[in-house]
């Protein structure tokens, strides 16, 4: 049996989360440019939602590649990832730029380092997938002026990211028990529990990192 034959089940699990994701990601970041406060604002996350939804077809043009319908694959992590989106819906502008940046970007961390098990050219397309839009650099220096407008907004955004954490750890434990495919391969690729722990402490470091970089940290 090949390589491929032997993960192919995990490879379409990832593809079909993350089509799924890149959905949302773009019908969440088209609504969050409403709430911009600047016509500079509005047009950023436009593109960025644009970004989403190109990666998203390029997910769904793999999948039909493996002769995998697209709706079939991602079908499994609809109610998941909804109830992420539904119980962390953000309120106002600031809310939704450290959802994207913090709460999403531990599940991409997550989502990368399932990729590195990936056979080519799968890695490859799902490490293209998860690369910043441009996103990131946006999000602190948005969320950085807001904090030095007014230092009480660094407060409220560092309790609402502490629960987005949480929120998206949840999610990602539901994912990965939604399909046995995605746990074996990320049990095999890790190795043991040395190499899960491994892996939590580099998610808790990029973690911390991102919230230095919004100056939520302490």
């Amino acid at each position: 049996m090949s390589a491929l034959n032997t993960v192919e089940p995990a490879v379409v699990d990832l593809l079909g989360v993350l089509a799924y994701a890149e959905l949302t990601a773009f019908d969440r970041l088209a609504e969050d440019a409403r709430l911009a406060p600047t016509l500079e604002g509005h047009a950023a996350l436009a593109r960025m939602a644009a970004a989403e939804i190109g990666h998203h077809q390029r997910l769904c043009d793999r999948l039909r590649e493996l002769d995998v319908e697209p709706a079939r694959a991602m079908a499994p992590f609809v109610r998941p990832l909804d109830a992420f989106h539904d119980s962390t819906r953000a309120s106002t502008w600031l809310e939704g730029l450290v959802k994207a940046y913090v709460g999403d970007g531990l599940a991409t961390d997550f989502y990368r380092e399932v990729a590195a098990f990936l056979p080519e050219p799968d890695r490859t397309l799902v490490l293209e997938t998860l690369a910043d839009s441009g996103h990131a650099q946006f999000a602190v220096r948005e969320v950085r002026a807001a904090i030095a407008a007014d230092r009480r907004v660094g407060g409220r955004l560092a309790l609402w990211a502490r629960r987005l954490v949480g929120e998206a750890l949840t999610q990602s434990q539901a994912v990965i028990a939604e399909r046995d495919g995605l746990a074996d391969l990320l049990i095999t690729g890790t190795g043991d529990l040395n190499g899960i722990a491994d892996l939590l402490t580099r998610l808790t470091t990029a973690h911390g990192e991102r919230m230095s970089a919004l100056g939520l940290a302490g």
